[in-house]
């Protein structure tokens, strides 16, 4: 046999790239340069300069065989020079993501029947929530849970506690609240800044307050819709990520309006924590920019 024939290719690394800088000519060039130098080969490239923020944003995917490290030390020159806020990762690889639930079932189903059947980049060490209505749901999944009761600022204090210690212990990277229903403080937002998604009926009117779809239902809404956005200290007001809306008519009961409201959330939510999982949302501000 020959050297030739008994050679071993060497294993391909394919790694997501997420680049953010100011914007200006060459950068793509440049880029494009350092990752020929490293031997990488582009299988996916999408960018976007913001005219608002004077922003360049860039989401690659790359396959090479020279190893991280030489990948990065040829990317370095390029990222001073731009001034790059960047981040590289191995393509699919789960996100560690803490779930926060309170008595509705269907969005944190829906996540963990997702993580399950392989749909959903993420994995689950365990969910927490202000009631225990959800336990048995997260143990079917075979998902820790952990429940105390948030009613007055003293427990909400210790149960905002535990989630950041629970974030080191498991090394989390995302925090998603399937419906939780607690607003959580000023510091916990500061501190899950860019890494907490919430999700949240968007009806057309909004309503607000106790039973909304029964409110809605009153009004013969004909746009029912749900939102999934970054959590920040202002209210249901964090930069959105996914939104969807679905037409009614008066047919519908009150009870059909629920059932189809909470189908939009999880889809929703499930499609914004894909995206985020996938390195495929970038902050602009106060706005998101998503390659899809």
């Amino acid at each position: 046999m020959s050297p030739a024939a008994s050679a071993v290719p060497a294993s391909l690394e394919h790694w997501v790239l997420t680049i953010t800088c100011p914007d200006q000519p060459g950068i793509v060039h440049a880029l494009s340069g350092a990752i020929v130098e490293a031997a990488g080969n582009i299988t996916e490239s999408q960018q976007f300069s913001s005219e608002t923020s004077g922003t360049f944003f860039m989401r690659l995917q790359i396959e090479s065989s020279s190893g991280r490290e030489v990948f990065e030390a040829a990317l370095a020159p390029v990222v001073e020079r731009y001034g790059m806020d960047w981040t590289i990762d191995t393509v699919g690889r789960p996100v560690r993501t803490l779930v926060l639930v309170s008595k509705a079932a269907h969005c944190l189903n829906d996540l963990l029947f997702r993580q399950r059947a392989g749909q959903l980049p993420v994995e689950v060490p365990l969910v927490m929530g202000n009631h225990p209505d959800l336990a048995e749901l997260a143990s079917f999944y075979g998902v820790p849970f952990e429940s105390a009761p948030v009613t007055d600022a003293e427990q909400k204090a210790d149960f905002e506690r535990r989630v950041l210690a629970a974030i080191d212990e498991h090394d989390i990277e995302l925090v998603v609240l399937a419906r939780y229903m607690q607003i959580l403080s000023p510091e916990l937002c500061a501190a899950l800044e860019g890494r907490a998604i919430n999700i949240h009926h968007s009806f057309l009117p909004g309503f607000k307050g106790a039973n909304p779809y029964k409110q809605a239902h009153g009004r013969g809404v004909k746009l029912i819709g749900a939102t999934a956005h970054f959590v920040t200290a202002d209210l249901d007001e964090g930069p959105i990520i996914e939104q969807n809306v679905v037409r009614v008519d008066h047919s519908r009961s009150a009870r059909e309006l629920v059932a189809i409201g909470q189908d939009e959330e999880s889809r929703t939510l499930a499609q914004a924590v894909k995206w985020f999982a996938e390195q495929r949302v970038l902050l602009d501000g106060a706005r998101t920019v998503i390659f899809r």
